[in-house]
């Protein structure tokens, strides 16, 4: 009985984080690989963790990318990582399973802050509206997946939930300076953020020009000079690296490049499948209950700001879907509570239909994006081939875009492979050269032989009968083996078609 009144208490206190908790970790396990966007962090840590003082080896001074990222989160997740990290290294296992482990310590952070939030919510609205916002959660698939990838966007999120607690909690300069180190450190566009919800709080008079000032000067002049002292080093020069990326994206404007979406992307397309069933409920909700509409506005006039940035991508405004789940969270449970009466009754069958949709786009976005990753699933299958000679080097050169695509310094192994990220060889260049195998985007290659390919993600498909939509998959990633290295010609390889 006491074992029994024990597991119920455990329940009751932690049920709801080991539900979000044990999604966001399946989610690691099977998607594990990491995406160009993450490749400043994914890299720093595994510096961090493997390299520690020896700044000459770390990657970011060969491959230090379009813009300075700052070396504080990826710092704190390495030091949070660094014991389990530690004991794996004990037990001889592969490097990969220190990226398993970086990732889970980030996801971490994030869930534990969005706890503490969710906690204001539960003070504020009630226990329902809590499981609400736990369910809606749950069966979204893009906040429990990003929460755990090295992105200076969910980095910040930490922050942003801590904000969205404080806020809630009526601490007001707390949520401001919480804001304020997210944007000075880690992500200067939550800038967008901080300016609507602070003008909230002056014209409804809960804070004060000369309080702000009191209270926020000192965390602003501190995160800067903490990232100048931390990042200078890390970098070699004197460096402000949100300044910096600043500057790039919105003075120069120069984020076009990487592409641009029409001024209503966010709201039409990126909203909409981050949120799922949340979508139409957030809006319910702002009818419902007046108390949502003064945490809801700034999140939407973040929206509206960022949306006059031309080049914009689903994870810029990850930080938004808390308080929009909170706002269907009230929907939910207003539904849920009045479900006897025969007009709430059919909304309350309307929203177990968009659960239940949301269940299947999450399924299906999960299988999208385990298949986004082919380099990845490469070289792992690359380095489980067994060779009879175990003692001659291997070299595998990777092209950017199997870099880019799931490779990263935690994908490694020990002697006898060796690595290579050599960017600018010509095809024609490479059969001079001494890799023995090659993973990249091309079908073939002079002086190698295609050895097997990996298929990745393509598209949607919809098609009559069951399942009606299919995952369109084709060859993304090719690895070439040399010619002249007869050792290898004696496996059997898959071929390529």
């Amino acid at each position: 009985m006491a074992s029994s009144s024990k597991s119920k208490i455990f329940l009751q206190r932690y049920g709801y984080d080991f539900l979000l908790g044990s999604i966001a970790a399946v989610y690691v396990i099977t998607v594990p690989y990491t995406k160009v966007e993450e490749s400043f962090n994914v890299q720093a840590m595994h510096d961090i963790l493997h390299h520690r003082l020896n700044l000459d080896n770390y990657d970011h001074l060969e491959f230090p990318g379009v813009v300075p990222r700052t070396f504080l989160g990826a710092l704190l997740v390495s030091i949070i990582a660094s014991p389990f990290v530690l004991t794996a290294s004990l037990l001889h296992l592969p490097k990969f399973y220190a990226l398993l482990i970086v990732r889970m310590a980030l996801g971490g952070i994030v869930l534990y802050t969005l706890r503490f939030f969710r906690h204001q919510i539960r003070n504020k609205f009630g226990h329902q509206v809590e499981a609400f916002f736990v369910i809606l959660t749950a069966t979204q698939f893009h906040f429990l997946f990003y929460c755990t990838r090295p992105l200076p966007n969910i980095l910040a999120l930490s922050l942003v939930n801590l904000a969205y607690g404080y806020w809630f909690e009526g601490r007001f300069y707390a949520a401001l300076n919480s804001l304020i180190f997210a944007t000075a450190v880690l992500r200067c566009d939550m800038l967008l953020l901080l300016c609507p919800i602070g003008l909230q709080l002056l014209l409804t008079k809960k804070i004060s020009v000369w309080g702000a000032l009191k209270h926020c000067t000192g965390m602003a002049l501190f995160c800067i000079g903490l990232t100048i002292l931390v990042d200078s080093i890390m970098w070699k020069r004197l460096l402000w690296p949100e300044f910096e990326v600043f500057w790039f994206n919105s003075v120069l404007n120069k984020s076009s490049e990487w592409g641009t979406h029409a001024f209503h992307w966010y709201f039409t397309s990126a909203l909409p499948r981050s949120l799922l069933a949340a979508y139409p409920l957030s809006l319910f909700g702002l009818f419902v209950d007046r108390r949502v509409r003064s945490f809801t506005f700034p999140v939407l006039a973040f929206i509206l700001l960022y949306s006059k940035l031309p080049h914009k991508e689903l994870r810029f405004i990850i930080s938004s879907v808390p308080i929009f789940n909170l706002s269907a969270s009230i929907a939910s449970n207003r539904i849920y509570n009045n479900k006897k009466k025969m007009i709430w009754n059919l909304l309350f069958l309307i929203l177990l239909g968009l659960l239940l949709m949301s269940l299947a786009g999450t399924i299906t976005s999960f299988m999208a994006s385990y298949w986004n990753y082919p380099s990845g699933h490469a070289l792992k299958e690359l380095h489980g081939i067994g060779f009879h000679n175990d003692t001659d080097e291997r070299w595998v050169h990777i092209d950017t875009f199997s870099a880019m695509n799931g490779i990263s310094r935690f994908c490694e192994s020990e002697f006898p492979w060796r690595y290579s990220k050599e960017e600018q060889i010509s095809l024609q260049e490479f059969h001079q050269r001494n890799f023995t195998f090659l993973i990249n985007e091309h079908p073939a290659i002079n002086g190698f032989k295609c050895l097997f390919t990996e298929d990745g993600f393509s598209r949607v498909r919809l098609k009559p009968g069951y399942p009606p939509i299919l995952l369109v998959k084709e060859p993304k990633v090719y690895v070439h083996g040399n010619l002249e290295n007869q050792n290898i010609f004696s496996q059997n390889w898959p071929g390529c078609p």
